[in-house]
């Protein structure tokens, strides 16, 4: 199993370029020698914190610069998390990629719509399989989470096997059958002994065990035989095959047609049924334009956009402009999923629009029709005990998920000199004796707007207080050569004061005060030797900025407009 494995290296590199720190863009590097193998290549979704962005991507600068090192990526499982940096990645290098059929079948779609089918390998691999990669032994463990044929990975090196355990919990009932296989992280430990774990982090401030997903069944299957009478939609996240199965199994139980509704919905839940993963038969699926030529009683629609996402399904029913689906009274909604931290807003405003068409709506704050994917303290005390580690650094969750699971570790016996906690960039080096930081690689967020990569963070600055401070814009022609304004000044406002029309005397006033100024600052600046465009903008800006602020406390985005003459 280990002859591949080059042991005259003497140490590894372990770096972090995203998921410390952070929900979500998770992706590390294990570095021997001259060979970099990637684990997971992820995405994070917008937060009102950046707005106008579509995604945030993983800073791939290590990678690009050692790219003749890199010798594949291994995927853990099929969420958008660990696999929709994928074909961002792939623009700048080809990519050898190993995962579960399900897990590469879902990055394969976004990878061909992008046009870079080309420039990926795929390697599907199935549950306890062993890969050799380059100087790698890689082993994929079964482990359960919310989407199905979910991996741990034990990577054997030259100092000893790496376990990374991929989003995961210990659901000793899943719905498949495919149960976790803690012997085999019980053996690799007991007889390799496990180096370095890298453990999910997420759930590590929730006390007690995660719920089983089959828990979920039973109470979506309640719903729908106390509401018989009533059109059913049930949204939840598009890659949860096992709670769109049970929706289905509840659906068909309650004699309905099943509707997927959203583009993702669509295409995922063909993929599952073509691999076997999802049981819907073909007589019990329909599409979504002929929804309303059968009865309510009939209907059961499974829709995208359980997170408030602007343009999705649910969030355009909220707002009674879904072009299939008008809600009423004679509807209940399901919210078959969690709030994803930062789209409480999002999701509340939703909520609140399905109330507002009539509908009923049920969420997991009402009833168990979610249980989490990730591991609760308990799991991850078990997980700790089956793998005894010589050392552990907490992945996969903000800095207090992280601090949370280091000291469980602590108090599980891994002593406290051999846990690190670490954030996007850092780098360390495991040898036979020691775990010890090894510096810093660029890791910060590259934001995609669009078809556009690369927005600066100014670019975001700029749009924050756009949205918070409004813009002002003085519109001004001049002549440089003779020192004198020929039209102008002009303001205009957007976001910051009353409209021309309908302006308070106190905005009416310093607008003619902001005019005075700037003619002032023209004047004296165009009078001076070598004074050129650029001088005189920034001059009207610095004027401007200067008396809003001092005058009414605001600090708008001011953007001179200055024509030379």
């Amino acid at each position: 199993m280990t002859s591949k494995i080059d042991n005259s290296q003497d140490h590894v590199r372990v770096v972090f370029l995203g998921g410390l720190g952070e929900i979500g863009r998770n992706c590390a590097a294990i570095e021997m020698g001259d060979e970099i193998l990637i684990i997971d290549c992820g995405l994070m979704f917008p937060t009102h914190d950046t707005p106008g962005v579509d995604l945030i991507l993983p800073d791939f600068s290590y990678l690009l610069e050692n790219k003749d090192k890199v010798i594949g990526v291994v995927i853990t499982h099929g969420h958008e998390d660990h696999i929709g940096a994928l074909q961002f990645l792939l623009r700048e290098m080809s990519l050898d990629i190993y995962g579960s059929q399900l897990a590469l079948s879902l990055a394969s779609s976004r990878i061909e719509e992008a046009g870079l089918g080309a420039k990926a390998r795929m390697h599907y691999v199935s549950d306890r399989e062993v890969r050799d990669i380059g100087s790698f032994v890689v082993e994929f463990i079964p482990v359960t989470h919310s989407v199905p044929d979910s991996f741990a990975l034990a990577i054997r090196t030259s100092i000893g096997t790496i376990v990374h355990s991929g989003d995961f919990k210990i659901d000793l009932t899943p719905v498949d059958g495919r149960l976790p296989d803690l012997a085999r992280l019980g053996q690799i430990a007991s007889s390799e002994g496990i180096a370095l774990l890298l453990a999910d982090s997420t759930n590590a401030e929730e006390s007690g065990h995660s719920d089983s997903e089959s828990e979920v069944g039973p109470v979506l299957g309640q719903l729908f035989a106390t509401n018989k009478t009533k059109r059913i939609v049930v949204t939840c996240f598009a890659s949860h095959i096992h709670r769109m199965q049970q929706i289905a199994n509840a659906a068909l139980e309650a004699g309905r047609m099943i509707f997927p509704l959203g583009r993702s919905m669509g295409k995922n839940i063909a993929l599952a049924r073509s691999i076997g993963l999802l049981n819907i038969p073909e007589a019990s699926l329909a599409d979504i334009e002929k929804v309303n030529s059968y009865p309510d009683d009939r209907i059961c629609v499974i829709s995208t956009g359980s997170q408030g996402e602007a343009m999705s399904a649910l969030t355009l029913m909220a707002a009674n402009e879904n072009k299939f689906l008008k809600l009423n009274q004679n509807d209940l909604v399901i919210i078959s999923a969690d709030v994803i931290p930062g789209n409480e807003s999002a999701v509340g405003k939703v909520i609140d629009g399905l109330h507002r068409r009539g509908a009923d709506v049920v969420h997991a704050g009402i009833a168990k029709v979610h249980t989490s994917g990730h591991a609760k303290r308990q799991e991850l005390r078990l997980l700790q005990t089956i793998c005894k580690p010589r050392f552990f650094v907490p992945v996969h969750g903000e800095f207090r998920h992280l601090n949370s699971h280091s000291r469980l570790a602590n108090e599980m016996g891994v002593p406290k000199d051999n846990i690190v906690v670490c954030l996007d960039g850092d780098v360390l080096r495991l040898d036979r004796e020691s775990l010890t930081r090894d510096g810093k690689v660029p890791a910060s967020y590259l934001y995609v707007d669009g078809v556009v990569d690369g927005l600066s963070k100014g670019v975001l600055r700029d749009r924050k207080t756009l949205a918070s401070e409004g813009v002002v814009v003085v519109v001004v022609s001049v002549d440089v050569a003779s020192a004198t304004i020929i039209t102008g000044p002009e303001i205009v406002t957007r976001g910051w004061a009353h409209s021309d029309n309908d302006r308070p005397d106190s905005i009416a006033e310093l607008i003619e005060d902001l005019k005075a100024a700037i003619r002032a600052t023209i004047t004296t600046t165009i009078g001076e030797a070598g004074s050129d465009y650029d001088t005189v903008s920034r001059h009207i800006r610095t004027t401007t900025a200067k008396l809003i602020e001092k005058r009414t406390k605001m600090r708008p985005m001011v953007i001179p407009v200055l024509t030379e003459i």
